[in-house]
């Protein structure tokens, strides 16, 4: 217990880089993949294709490659903001496919006569897009999207093996340098990705029954 103690201020500020890196990197997720979602039902084919490919190569490269990719090849095409930044976008790249798939199944599930309908008042993709199918898909893909946040926030952990000092980061150097204790050191650090993917669990199922009773 006394090296939880001492490590407990490390274990904070890494529990408050790993909600950052949850928030931004959902965030930016969240609007990637909204674009590329649109990007694959439009009626542009090189649209179509960009997006096909976007998603196809960030979802099959492992994370780890693709983190490794941002904290060593974009730093020597001189682009190196730091580490954190890095993370972010190696992040945000793996997970807006992930994104991407989850609102095109929802858009998949809206009525077909709902576009037509807005097609036949005269409204341009566009506008049916925006104004008529995405308020919908979102809306039933709320729970699957939150599944989605909870594996970016395990996926964190891997930015800890590329200089970004989160929760396993600290766990990682807590552990060497305190060896009697490393059970006690991996428990706490099990317990505070608990304290995030807990609560977005329980979220993502009264939001799921919520959606069935409406339905």
């Amino acid at each position: 217990m006394d090296a939880i103690v001492q490590f407990l201020p490390e274990f904070g500020e890494a529990f408050l880089v790993t909600l950052s890196l949850l928030a931004f990197a959902g965030l930016g997720a969240l609007v990637i993949g909204a674009v590329i979602a649109a990007m694959r039902i439009s009626p542009v084919a090189s649209f179509r294709a960009f997006a096909t490919a976007y998603t196809e190569l960030f979802r099959n490269i492992p994370l780890t490659l693709t983190l490794f990719f941002c904290a060593s090849v974009l730093p020597y095409l001189q682009f190196n903001p730091g580490y954190y930044p890095l993370a972010l976008i190696g992040l945000t790249a793996y997970t807006s496919p992930f994104v991407a798939e989850a609102l095109r199944s929802g858009i998949n599930g809206v009525a077909v006569g709902q576009a037509e309908a807005a097609r036949s008042i005269g409204l341009p993709f566009g506008q049916v897009l925006t104004l008529v199918v995405m308020p919908q898909a979102f809306r039933m893909v709320i729970p699957p999207l939150i599944n989605v946040f909870i594996a970016l926030t395990k996926n964190t952990s891997v930015a800890g093996a590329f200089f970004v000092v989160e929760i396993f980061a600290v766990a990682r150097t807590a552990a060497n340098e305190r060896g009697d204790a490393v059970i006690p050191i991996l428990l706490a650090a099990a317990v505070l990705y608990l304290v995030i993917t807990i609560p977005l669990g329980f979220t993502a199922g009264r939001i799921e029954k919520k959606l069935a009773v409406l339905r």
